[in-house]
């Protein structure tokens, strides 16, 4: 076999290629691992302040722990208070339903006439809001304690319109559209209203 002169130019090429590449493959490494550098005074002193600021750190962690837990018993609480629904419409007739309950504690009791929804709609960044509008006819006296009953409830609930007008003066009574709402869980309120918010 004979090889034509560009081969024979190239070969010494890949021959010294073959012996570099040998070379780097099996050159005996350092007793040092690669990556890892040998400490020196200045690294000993560095390595020591930060293991303090470790230690001091780890020293703040119960207290810290402890305020955890301390605003989670109070977010515990005070979330008792939500309206506990899987739709809007039962976190609507919950609130129907409180009403209904003061309503009836009066004497004689205050029926509800009309009742309309209005749909949950985003409340800060973490919560729901409920809301309906009910229309009853009482009496003022009677309008006072719905209101102090709805303000007395261990629901997050509050009257958010209220229009009163006049209806009978010699019976003394009113005809009262109130609008309440109540807090609920963010998981009820539609998508849609929370990707318009962020917008």
């Amino acid at each position: 076999m004979t090889l034509d002169p560009r081969h024979r130019r190239a070969l010494p090429i890949l021959a010294a290629v073959v012996v570099v590449g040998l070379a780097i493959r099996f050159w005996p490494e350092s007793s040092t691992p690669a990556g890892v550098v040998m400490p020196t005074g200045d690294t000993i002193a560095l390595a020591e302040k930060r293991l303090a600021k470790l230690r001091e750190t780890a020293a703040t962690v119960p207290a810290r722990q402890d305020i955890l837990n301390k605003a989670a018993a109070d977010l515990a609480v005070r979330e008792k208070g939500l309206l506990t629904a899987d739709t809007a419409p039962q976190a609507q007739a919950q609130l129907i339903q409180i009403i209904r309950e003061v309503g009836r504690a009066e004497t004689p009791m205050v029926e509800i006439r009309n009742t309309e929804g209005f749909g949950i709609r985003p409340f800060g960044d973490a919560y729901g809001e409920a809301s309906v509008s009910v229309s009853v006819e009482c009496r003022i006296d009677q309008l006072v304690n719905i209101l102090a009953g709805l303000a007395a409830r261990k629901e997050l609930v509050s009257t958010r319109d209220l229009r009163i007008n006049a209806t009978n003066a010699k019976e003394k009574t009113i005809s009262v559209h109130l609008t309440v709402a109540g807090v609920v869980p963010r998981k009820l309120v539609p998508a849609q209203l929370l990707q318009e918010k962020h917008t």
